[in-house]
């Protein structure tokens, strides 16, 4: 539900109320979980990247510091790992009226409202961002990288050592469309594994699901982000990680890192507000530092916004490569990312890799 309905009927008795967002995942990239909403307002920031080389000139002439109408700014994640770097923004930002945060469980909760114009500001899986991009012929802008990679092929037992086990294995999993479904194709035909043929892929809507079958199925793999990977663990102790999808990606010497993650926005937004934008992404910055830095605090964030409890988090915060990246390291990692799921699948990022002005150019200062 969403915290600004609840803002309301709190603000009758106190100024009171905290958020916490999250990916992926998402989705996700992959994240998953259950609905969370909120309305609320203040500090995190972005790590620094020249602006440079990839900038959009619209942002630099439009208007800029005051909120459309005076309304609240619609941020939207994933549950997992893009909304527990925001928990710090959104408790901090608990009271006011400057942001509505939404979390969201399933991947495709999230283009509708883009395309309809009913969220300002949205982590996305990596991949889909240049999918919606694609659609709506250049109507988003990627604002920063805010998930590394996150997923890892998880093993109620112990018979998968190498990507090579995994021929005749079914794997549960998440995230079909989306960053999840085209690193592990990657990542299987790079090991001349064929995903149609020589494993099964279970799709489920959403990472809870993969958990849920993976603690129910002896024997079982599943693909899984972090948190999912700890909660898993902490139900069943059997529970291994087998393969990190972050090294197998990096032993195939690709010239990219594995993404889970990033922040878009509606180009109308960003040319007519980059104020609000890059104030967003400097609060969005501290937050992220605030949670990889005081791990014990945020989990209870974490808790407070019903996206995993606060032991799970504890233990998953330093696993789930939570970032704010922008700028031209940005656009360096993102845009490789995407012209390697190009050259393996166009789908993958809606039929063609983004022009450069998908990549929103701002600085932090210093």
């Amino acid at each position: 539900m969403k915290l600004k309905k609840i803002l309301s009927s709190v603000l009758a008795a106190a100024m009171c109320l905290t958020f916490a967002a999250c990916s992926d995942n998402g989705s996700d990239s992959g994240n998953t979980g259950s609905d969370n909403s909120s309305s609320t307002s203040e500090s995190s920031s972005t790590p620094e990247s020249s602006a440079s080389e990839s900038t959009d000139s619209t942002t630099e002439s439009a208007p800029g510091n005051t909120e459309p109408d005076n309304a609240p700014v619609r941020v939207v994640a994933l549950k997992g790992p893009t909304a527990m770097g925001m928990t710090k923004l959104m408790s901090d930002s608990e009271g006011s009226n400057e942001y509505d945060f939404e979390i969201v469980a399933a991947v495709d909760e999230i283009s509708p409202m883009v395309a309809q114009g009913t969220a300002d500001i949205v982590c996305v899986p990596a991949n889909l961002g240049s999918v919606l991009y694609n659609k709506t012929e250049g109507g988003v802008r990627a604002l920063a990288v805010n998930t590394l990679g996150v997923l890892y092929i998880c093993e109620n037992g112990d018979t998968v050592t190498s990507v090579e086990d995994l021929k005749g294995k079914t794997i549960f999993a998440s995230g079909k469309g989306a960053t999840p479904e085209y690193a592990l194709n990657f990542i299987l035909k790079s090991n001349d594994i064929d995903p149609e043929n020589d494993v099964t892929i279970e799709w489920k809507s959403e990472h809870a699901e993969c958990l849920a079958s993976l603690l129910a199925t002896e024997n079982s793999v599943a693909m899984l982000p972090q948190p999912f990977v700890t909660t898993a663990q902490t139900k069943n102790e059997g529970v291994r990680v087998a393969l990190d999808l972050n090294d197998e990606w990096d032993k195939l010497g690709v010239d990219s890192s594995l993404l889970t993650g990033i922040v878009i926005a509606r180009k109308e937004f960003a040319e007519n507000y980059p104020g609000l934008v890059n104030e967003f992404l400097s609060r969005y910055l501290a937050s992220v530092d605030f949670v990889n830095n005081n791990v014990d605090e945020a989990a209870e964030l974490v808790e407070k916004y019903d996206i995993v409890p606060a032991a799970v988090a504890k233990k998953a915060i330093p696993e789930c490569n939570i970032v704010c990246i922008t700028g031209a390291e940005m656009k360096t990692k993102l845009g490789g990312y995407l012209q390697v799921l190009f050259d393996n699948a166009p789908q993958s990022v809606g039929g063609k890799v983004p022009a450069d002005d998908f990549y929103y150019a701002y600085e932090f200062p210093g």
